[in-house]
């Protein structure tokens, strides 16, 4: 009976005490109550943790958008990190595209030029899915968990307390504002210091002024000790940035190590491939007297052009332009298998040297090749010229 006592006792107590901070608030919105302003300090402590909890959201949200791509994949990544399960493994993007091209090379053929760099290229992109992977899981180790840690952790924290604090001052304000008014009440009381009935009054006024005096002391202290408790928390954003600015080393340290994987991969396979064919065959076996324009290489590359291939598009030119004006004849190595599409054209096997020269009035994409008593036209793009 007696818990039973105290527990309503204590509900009628918190419930007088949220109705006070409701009224204390309304009237502070209504400009009928004075208000307690924060020091500068703690105001720009508040405004710097608000701040850093905004972006951090943002730059988390986006960097999951940059390793995840698909909406769908993310939401499955969420709900069995929530249910505390290992999400099941399924190849990336390049690891599907790789499995496609070696798939597709296999179904081609393994010893034709197209099926071949098929292969090669999707082995690539394998290992640069591979790549990718490992930088998933990186970033989201050193980078992506100290961010979700200071949302759901710190900053919970800090909102607790903050939250804490606003209802210490709307108690003050309320206490200072029950004094205001018991104050009043007792100079009017005063002022009609006519009878005992009045003397009787005024000695309530000055209790409930006395009384008033006291909770606004409590209220007050209590103010101070939460604004300091709260001071404390929100100077610990500084350390928390020191702490991002290492994570975001360790992100850019990460992507590094990914791009430069992924550069060396493409310069291995442009040294496995060469140069690729320009000029493709159709399905009906014609022979396109148009060649497809090649690709050039991205300026951004150009920095590194002493690791790439030798036989890059610049050199294969500038020797085929030696060769059609002196009207002579050079060595050259093949590089892929090709096989002829009319009897006009000469069949090629990978890594066989053969000769080959210009005619006047010949396609530039084109050559005579000859081959012991055999001889037609090759593509230029299998060859390389030999010195």
């Amino acid at each position: 009976m007696n818990i039973m006592d105290f527990n309503v006792k204590k509900l009628a107590a918190d419930a007088g005490t949220f109705l006070s901070r409701a009224v204390q608030f309304t009237e502070e919105k209504l400009g009928q109550a004075e208000k307690t302003e924060l020091d500068a300090h703690l105001e720009n402590l508040l405004s710097k943790a608000e701040c850093t909890k905004l972006w951090t959201e943002k730059i988390m949200k986006q960097t999951e958008v940059l390793l995840q791509p698909n909406p769908n994949a993310r939401i499955e990544e969420f709900v069995y990190e929530k249910l505390d399960r290992k999400a099941p493994s399924r190849m990336n993007n390049p690891e599907l595209l790789g499995q496609y091209m070696i798939d597709a090379g296999n179904e081609f053929g393994p010893g034709t030029a197209y099926g071949n760099a098929l292969i090669k290229c999707g082995e690539t992109q394998k290992r640069i899915g591979t790549a990718d992977r490992e930088l998933i899981q990186t970033s989201a180790i050193n980078f992506l968990t100290p961010l979700r840690n200071f949302i759901e952790g710190d900053y919970k924290t800090i909102a607790k307390e903050r939250k804490l604090l606003q209802n210490k001052r709307l108690d003050l304000d309320a206490a200072k504002t029950r004094l205001k008014k018991a104050k009043v009440a007792e100079a009017r009381a005063a002022q009609l210091n006519t009878s005992q009935p009045e003397e009787n009054n005024i000695m309530i006024w000055a209790e409930e002024v006395t009384k008033s005096e006291q909770e606004v002391r409590i209220t007050q202290s209590e103010f101070d000790r939460q604004a300091e408790i709260t001071r404390l928390l929100l100077e610990g954003i500084s350390s928390t940035h020191a702490h991002h600015l290492r994570c975001l080393n360790d992100f850019v340290e990460a992507q590094m190590t990914y791009y430069a994987q992924c550069y060396q991969y493409m310069l291995d396979l442009q040294k496995q491939l060469g140069s690729f064919p320009s000029t493709f065959l159709s399905n009906n076996n014609q022979s396109s007297s148009t060649p497809v324009q090649s690709v050039s290489t991205p300026s951004v590359l150009a920095s590194a052009s002493a690791s790439l291939p030798s036989v890059s598009n610049s050199i294969v030119t500038s020797g085929i332009s030696e060769l059609r004006s002196s009207s002579g004849s050079r060595k050259a190595r093949v590089l892929y298998d090709y096989d002829a599409a009319n009897s006009s054209e000469l069949s090629l096997l990978a890594d066989e040297v053969i000769t080959v020269y210009s005619i006047p009035g010949m396609d530039s994409d084109w050559l005579m090749g000859e081959r012991g008593n055999q001889k037609g036209k090759v593509p230029i793009t299998y060859l390389e010229l030999l010195n």
